[in-house]
């Protein structure tokens, strides 16, 4: 069984778009003069409310470092009380780190250092970073 042929029509009626659409009649509600009817108005105005509020997406929130400090998300090797001194402004670990650094220290019973090196070591591992830092793609090129 073959396939109809493709239909050659479709480019050129737009590329003569120009000679016979003066000649075509109008669109209802498109083309027509006026303003736009109420429901249909409403409507439109649903769908673009719906399909804003569906693209809006909160941005997660971080803590700051002050608010690591007390989670214990600190150590002598990572020390957060020059950051706090500080008033710096970036912000700490996000949520879903500061939860997963968590549970690898209630899980695995270690320090924070142990589960902060655990922890970017599987994230680096899901990027394709190796142990080392370097990338494990093997058509990677490095310059020195």
């Amino acid at each position: 069984m073959s396939t109809p042929p493709a239909n050659p029509y479709p480019p050129v009626l737009y590329a003569t778009r120009n000679l016979w659409k003066p000649h075509a009649p109008p669109i209802p509600y498109l083309t027509a003069p006026g303003t736009i009817p109420e429901p249909l108005y409403n409507l439109s105005s649903f769908i673009s409310n719906s399909i804003n509020s569906v693209r809006y997406v909160r941005l997660p929130t971080s803590s700051t470092f002050a608010e690591d400090a007390e989670a214990g998300l600190h150590s002598s090797n990572f020390n957060l009380a020059e950051n706090i001194e500080a008033s710096d402004s970036r912000r700490g670990l996000d949520e879903q780190a500061r939860q997963e650094v968590h549970r690898i220290m209630k899980v695995r019973k270690v320090g924070f250092d142990e589960a902060r090196r655990m922890y970017m070591e599987e994230r680096f591992g899901r990027e394709g970073i190796g142990r080392d830092g370097r990338p494990l793609d093997r058509k990677a090129v490095f310059f020195s």
